[in-house]
């Protein structure tokens, strides 16, 4: 079997892999959990996963990984993961020596990206922003069908840039892993919204289980979800600011929350610096298996 992809997303909860035809047809798919707080362990989750998958295909493939966090351009180890135990460790090589072949490996929020707009909600856009919104708060740009990367290695990291325009509630905002107070990401992941709905209400939930009271009438969960849209919309707002992308696409666990896409753009318009505003947003046509197969694609679009 010839230019076989396989691709594979390293999250906080699950390791996917997948492996794509050359016209993006899904051959074989499989996860495992993700071995927390053990570098050793999760580096041989990857590598049985990618074995596996070969063998069920009966073939070698290319392989890209999706990462949380990058690969710094500095030391060539991982930084900026909120998986954690990945961070200071030499991802790239080891596993470059345990599967014995090059790699391609990028953000997993850009490997999100390159997939909506490779095949997905942004295809055929010439700029896309790509959005996680789920345990992490991410973003990933894809210029004419390629990931900004960025010298740094930071190209899209939306979610530790401060929550813009905030109301004096909302400061100083909650800490981050980052080591900061008030980032985006405190506010707009799940773990996010659901402090946000427990410091109003005492109660604790999910954020599933708020956007399922707010659907059967919960005041509080509806405010919870207001005040949410609400500072996506600002979020998003300065994105379309700087890069006036022609798509945002959502994703992550959020995504699935329907009032966004008709709340957020009518909100964004008081912040953003334009009298009309083209830029749409989109769900994402490949839900969750849109980052796997970013990271596959990764051998397509990247040189």
């Amino acid at each position: 079997m010839e230019d076989v992809r396989i691709g594979v997303d390293l999250g906080g909860t699950k390791i996917e892999a997948i492996a794509l035809a050359p016209d993006g047809t899904t051959l074989v798919r499989q996860r495992v959990l993700t071995p927390h707080d053990d570098y050793d362990a999760t580096v041989q989750a990857i590598v049985d996963l990618v074995t596996s998958v070969e063998r069920e295909l009966g073939t070698q493939g290319t392989v890209g990984l999706g990462t949380p966090g990058a690969i710094s351009p500095a030391t060539g180890l991982i930084k900026n993961s909120n998986s954690t135990w990945v961070n200071g460790r030499n991802l790239a090589e080891d596993l470059k020596v345990r599967l014995n072949r090059p790699l391609r490996f990028n953000n997993d929020a850009n490997c999100f990206a390159l997939s909506e707009a490779t095949d997905g909600g942004g295809a055929n856009a010439r700029v896309v922003f790509g959005v996680i919104l789920g345990t992490g708060t991410g973003g990933g740009v894809i210029i004419d069908g390629r990931p900004l990367v960025g010298v740094n290695a930071i190209g899209g990291e939306w979610g530790h840039n401060p929550l813009p325009w905030p109301t004096p509630e909302e400061l100083p905002g909650p800490s981050c892993y980052c080591g900061r107070r008030g980032c985006l990401e405190t506010f707009l992941s799940g773990p996010g919204f659901s402090r946000d709905y427990e410091a109003d209400t005492g109660t604790q939930r999910q954020a599933s289980e708020i956007a399922q009271a707010a659907r059967d009438g919960e005041t509080a969960a509806q405010a919870a979800l207001a005040r949410y849209e609400g500072r996506l919309a600002r979020g998003l707002a300065t994105v379309i600011n700087l890069i006036d992308p022609d798509v945002i696409v959502l994703g992550g666990g959020l995504s699935n929350l329907d009032s966004l896409y008709e709340r957020v753009p009518l909100l964004w318009t008081t912040y953003v610096f334009s009298d009309r505003i083209d830029t749409r947003l989109v769900r994402p046509v490949h839900g969750d298996s849109s980052g796997v197969r970013g990271a596959a694609w990764l051998w397509e679009k990247t040189v």
